[in-house]
């Protein structure tokens, strides 16, 4: 039986399923066949592939009329290659979402990016790190202050995400006016502080630009990988090159680039207008060897759903935006399973 399913590939992993240990609970009652395909993660994109070719692999063989797969995943932990220095308790993997200047939509990505893990299945929280600017938890219609237990504070949850944002200690018309200490320290409390629970993916929204919470973050917490945002323009790409310097400097992957607002489609028309210009993400990928993770159009949709609480991936999950960033999280959980085996 497990020879049968050895033909059974991760195309990404580049090994067999029995090999990588993925055949769990393999019964077998007669001429019925029964096992768990446990994945990496719960947004891979090949999954109902690989529940094909291993129900065809079974059935294949003499006396097996009835095989039934279920799938399952365990998100795989990143690991720092030397000792345990900056894991978060409670955190599998860290992803920073980042921008070489403001205005690329880069929370709006976050959130959304943040959404679309949690609805495959994955466990998920969303740091708001942006603390000059943290607009989080008006993407997330979240207001009131945490509260402390056991010396931890316990994060907010709203659309099946623990959330922690600065917005949510502060008066909303009170400025966060810090130095580069101050600032360090207020990041280390939130990674470390927060009573984080059993996340996969804890995505942190970080400031725009390559300043003092870039730097904070690399230097305390090990980091899985980075998404840098930016938009089709040459101004923006030009800064994408110094955020994606910034991070191989401080040895954190990058694991992709995401080009937002890359066009506009009147609503029931498919004609695409490139305001912003094109081809920013791709010149990124064919520069740095960086993928292009996806492109997110300009829809109205998206801006209303930020206003409302209500990411465009929840409130309209069939729009052309939110599937385009559903299929981002299912290529950055991808990259991130890949690093993990590397």
């Amino acid at each position: 039986m497990l020879e049968a399913l050895r033909a059974v590939r991760d195309p990404d992993l580049h090994r067999d399923v029995v090999d990588l240990g993925f055949v769990k609970d393999l019964r077998i009652c007669g001429a019925n066949v029964a096992f768990t395909l446990e994945l990496t993660t719960p947004a891979c994109p090949v999954k109902d592939l690989m529940r094909e070719q291993a129900e065809r692999a079974v059935r294949g063989l003499p006396g097996v009329e009835q095989v039934t797969v279920t799938m399952s995943a365990r998100v795989t932990a990143s690991r720092p290659v030397l000792g345990e220095k900056g894991l978060i308790p409670g955190v599998k993997n860290v992803l920073a979402v980042s921008s070489g200047k403001g205005g690329v939509g880069k929370s709006t990505v976050a959130v959304n990016l943040a959404c679309a893990l949690q609805r495959t299945g994955a466990r998920v929280g969303i740091l708001d790190a942006d603390v000059y600017g943290p607009n989080v938890p008006l993407m997330l219609g979240l207001t009131g202050q945490p509260t402390v237990e056991d010396k931890k504070i316990v994060p907010f949850e709203r659309h099946g995400l623990q959330v922690m944002s600065m917005a949510l200690l502060v008066a909303d018309d009170q400025p966060v006016i810090w130095r580069g200490p101050m600032l360090h320290s207020a990041v280390r409390q939130f990674l470390f502080d927060v009573a984080w629970r059993d996340l996969d993916y804890l995505v942190v929204d970080l400031p725009p630009g390559t300043g003092d919470a870039q730097l904070s973050l690399s230097q305390q917490a090990h980091l899985m990988g980075a998404i840098i945002v930016t938009t089709p323009q040459d101004v923006s790409v030009l800064d994408v090159r110094k955020a994606i310097r910034m991070f191989q400097t401080v040895n954190v992957p990058v694991l992709g680039v995401v080009e937002n607002m890359a066009w506009f489609s009147p609503p029931g028309s498919s004609e695409r207008y490139h305001l912003f210009g094109s081809g920013g993400g791709a010149k990124i990928e064919r520069e740095f060897g960086i993928p292009l993770l996806g492109q997110v159009p300009l829809e109205i949709a998206v801006r209303e759903g930020g206003d409302a609480g209500n990411p465009i991936t929840i409130a309209a999950p069939d729009s052309a935006s939110a599937r385009a960033l559903s299929e981002i999280a299912g290529k950055v959980a991808q990259r991130v399973s890949i690093l993990n085996a590397e």
